[in-house]
């Protein structure tokens, strides 16, 4: 099977394939499209079970970055770039240097930035060999840094947008919210709801941070199999993607689906499903675009963290505009999102 032959493949427009012996990188770049400009995504560093796995991923995030730039107003493309890791996460200067050399052979078609796994430090290694990256360390109160407390913050204003259109509430005040995944951005997203009063179940692959979370916010934690099940009024997801399957969503107990993670659906049809149900879904790409917008502000060179918030503080709009098509036109929302990016990247 080749790339060609994956039903992600999508019409990418390149997809490489990197392998350097000495540092152990094993990596792989797709671009999905520069119609309006540079494609620009992170970097995940992961370990798969095998390497279509890898490739299916790399295929489906870099076509959401695609759609996430087009729907931030960014002049970028989409791309990303997942560096296949060890059983045991080996992560080396060598190894994160080589995949710079990897992305600078690209003569900037694809700029890297942090994702799952890659830290702000790594992101500094990888710059030594390369300058067509960004999420480096900047001084405070410019664009740039750690995409994650920006994507929460988006995520955090789109739970709200959702909670006023699903449930008719103008506050998360008292609002229970099921979280899944802990970390920069479900961790961030948590303590911004709390800190309005929300009620929160928290669940992650790390048991004993969600464990320490929930206690630090008074919430409760769950195992994570049992998150998307919990009887909630809003489930978010801020993990792994395809979690949103035929079985998952047959069993959520929620009104509403707004998270962070990237490609939530596990296939196009299971949009459908959540909208057959009632659920109002915020589509992942739209709602998870802060740090994106923080990052590529910060590889523009144009504008400080005021102008990324400003810009973060629209994403209720883009949600507002996408669940406002689906109620005309009865279309499931990701379906309604899909085919305004691809409008805006000239594939409608």
């Amino acid at each position: 099977m080749t790339a060609w032959d994956l039903p992600d493949f999508d019409d990418h427009e390149g997809v490489h394939l990197f392998r350097d012996r000495a540092s152990g990188l094993t990596a792989i770049v797709a671009v999905h499209s520069s119609a309006l400009g540079p494609a620009m995504g992170g970097v995940r560093f992961w370990h798969y079970p095998n390497r279509v796995d890898a490739l299916t991923d790399a295929l489906r995030l870099s076509r959401g970055m695609s759609y996430k730039n087009a729907m931030a107003g960014l002049p970028l493309g989409g791309g990303k770039g997942v560096i296949l890791a060890d059983a045991a996460g080996t992560k080396t200067a060598s190894l994160l240097e080589a995949f710079g050399k990897a992305v600078d052979s690209l003569g900037g078609r694809y700029l890297t930035a942090e994702d799952v796994g890659i830290s702000t430090d790594d992101m500094v290694a990888i710059s030594k060999a390369t300058k067509f990256v960004s999420g480096l360390p900047v001084a405070q109160g410019s664009a740039g840094g750690d995409p994650g407390p920006f994507t929460a913050y988006g995520v955090f204003l789109g739970v709200k947008a959702a909670v006023k259109r699903g449930l008719g509430k103008d506050s998360v005040n008292g609002v229970h919210v099921a979280i899944q995944g802990v970390g920069s951005v479900g961790g961030g997203l948590a303590r911004l709801l709390a800190q309005e009063g929300a009620k929160l179940t928290l669940a992650d692959v790390n048991g004993d941070r969600a464990a320490a979370l929930a206690k630090e916010l008074g919430g409760k934690a769950v195992e994570t199999d049992e998150i998307l099940g919990v009887e909630a009024d809003v489930i978010s997801p801020n993990a792994l993607g395809a979690i949103l399957t035929e079985q998952s969503i047959a069993a959520l107990k929620a009104p509403v689906v707004a998270g962070g993670a990237n490609n939530q659906l596990a296939t196009p049809e299971d949009g459908d499903r959540i909208h057959e149900r009632g659920i109002l879904y915020a589509p992942d790409y739209v709602i998870n675009a802060g740090g994106i917008i923080n990052v590529g502000l910060e590889y523009l060179g144009r504008g400080d963290e005021a102008e990324v918030r400003s810009r973060i503080r629209l994403i209720p709009d883009r949600l507002e505009q996408v669940w406002a098509e689906s109620a005309n036109t009865g279309d499931a929302a990701a379906r309604v999102a899909d085919r305004i990016a691809q409008r805006l990247i000239g594939r409608g």
